[in-house]
Order: C-alpha cells, then structure tokens, then sequence
C-alpha cells in the first residue's frame, strides 16, 4: 500500500498516458468516455502490457539475465518516445523509493528498469502474492489516470471516483489473466490511444510529460 501510495514519490502526477492529447483532440469528453477509454486499456491497450511484464518480473526475481531481457522488452513495447521516458523514469523512482525496504540491487534489476518490471521485481522480492501485486499496481495506474483526468476537467472528484468503481472489476479481471500469461500474451490494439500518446509529443501547451 505504501509503495502504490499517491504519496510515494515517483512522479506520477506528471504524467497523463496520453489522456491530455486525447483530451485535446475531444476524443474524450466526459467520465464515460474516461471509462471506456481506461477499460480498452487494461484489455488491448498498454496497462494490459505492464500487467504481463510485471507477472514476467515478478516470477524472474532474481534471476539478473531474465529480468534484464524483460526490462529490454518492456522499454521496447513503449509506444511513444514519451512512454518511454516516462517508465524508465518511474522505474528509476521506484526502485530507489523501495530501497528504504531492500538495499538497492537486491533483486538483480538492470540500471534502466521501466516501472512494471521493477515493481514485479521487488513485490516478489519481499514475498508479495502475483495476483495481489498485479491487482494494487492496476489500481494504482487506473487510479492516476483518473486523477489526470479530473485535472483536465474531463470529470469532477464524484463522477472519477464513479469510474474507479466501474472499473474494479475489469481490475481483477485482468490481473487474474495476467498472472496467467506469458510474454507470448503481450500485444494490443488500442490505435487511438498509442496515437494520442505519439501526438502529445508535440503539443504546444499541455500540464502533463506524456
């Protein structure tokens, strides 16, 4: 709980995965929108991705040579020069805000280690259930992009929290079928989405990195 804390200083607030282009673009425009956008992604879009790294991280803990190849494929599986930035950025935060728990390296990460393979990494490390690791890290994610969202006025506190609820259940959902995948399972479709991240890179006034 701490560790996926709004609190625990990653910097997650800075970045909108893309919502604000799409935001901008008025491809979103309300809290339903904001749902259905956030549920493509946790079934065909990138949040179904980090959920099949972080399983992969979480059963290589450990094991320097398997984490490295995962962490190489999960920066390569970054869509935009922005997602990139952005999960090895949270990556780099996380690892050394988890280190007040484990001295730095204890779990045989590579120095560049985006955000889903380091917390798989060191849940495990610290004897963290798959599923359970799986189902926090998706909440917390869904959980930031609804506060961007409420940022960009796309809804107010009620109506997000409204669909933090509705999307409980497409939460475990998709860490149950996370902790049964391999990479093989990795892969999506949300077009609209990994267009709007690519977009944001040049956008002129924005609030967010991505």
């Amino acid at each position: 709980m701490a560790w996926l804390s709004p609190a625990f200083p990653l910097g997650g607030f800075s970045y909108s995965g893309g919502l604000e282009r799409a935001a901008h673009d008025r491809l979103l425009e309300d809290a339903d929108d904001v749902a259905e956008w956030l549920a493509v992604s946790l079934r065909h879009g990138f949040l179904w991705n980090d959920a099949v790294l972080l399983c992969e991280a979480h059963r290589a803990a450990g094991d320097a040579e398997r984490l490295a190849t995962t962490a190489a494929l999960a920066a390569a599986l970054a869509g935009s020069r922005e997602r990139h930035a952005e999960t090895l950025a949270l990556g780099a935060a996380f690892v050394a805000a988890a280190g007040a728990w484990s001295a730095s390296g204890d779990e045989g990460l590579p120095p560049e280690t985006p955000l889903p393979v380091a917390f798989g990494a060191v849940a495990a490390s610290h004897g963290i259930g798959l599923e359970v690791a799986c189902q926090g890290y998706l909440h917390a994610q869904v959980s930031q992009y609804i506060s961007a969202a409420i940022r960009l006025s796309l809804a107010g506190q009620v109506a997000g929290l409204a669909v933090l609820s509705g999307l409980e259940q497409p939460i475990l959902d998709q860490a149950a079928r996370a902790a049964a995948s391999t990479p093989d399972d990795l892969g999506g479709c949300a077009f609209s989405a990994d267009i709007a991240a690519l977009r944001h890179e040049v956008q002129h006034s924005r609030l967010f990195r991505s």
